[in-house]
């Protein structure tokens, strides 16, 4: 569970680090991407040790199979609450095929 905990709060520094500038298009973009770099930087300190703990208990296909779900979850909401955003129906289908992949990937076939 703790890789689960540190993999969605690694995901919610990315995304702002990787979209959180899209209102503030009145700046410099190197000040953006400075920014951005350092908000990544958080993001590494979570993410790598995540992945650290988690492999083993999960291969590394599974962990990016959870990582990807994660980051649809995240960036619903994000782009509802933060971007304002509509969700539309075919943004949820096409999350919903990717998190389709999440049976494929931990089926033991």
């Amino acid at each position: 569970m703790s890789t689960v905990l540190l993999l969605t709060a690694s995901n919610v520094f990315m995304t702002f680090a990787w979209y959180g500038h899209l209102k503030f298009r009145d700046k410099p973009l190197w000040i953006v991407i400075l920014v951005s770099w350092l908000i990544a930087f958080i993001e590494y300190c979570l993410m790598v040790p995540a992945n650290r703990m988690g492999y083993g208990h999960f291969n590394g296909a599974q962990l990016k199979t959870i990582q990807e779900v994660i980051t649809v979850v995240v960036f619903c909401g994000f782009s509802v609450w933060y971007l304002k955003e509509p969700l539309k129906w075919n943004y949820v289908v096409g999350f919903a095929l990717i998190v389709a992949a999440v049976f494929v990937v931990f089926r033991k076939w």
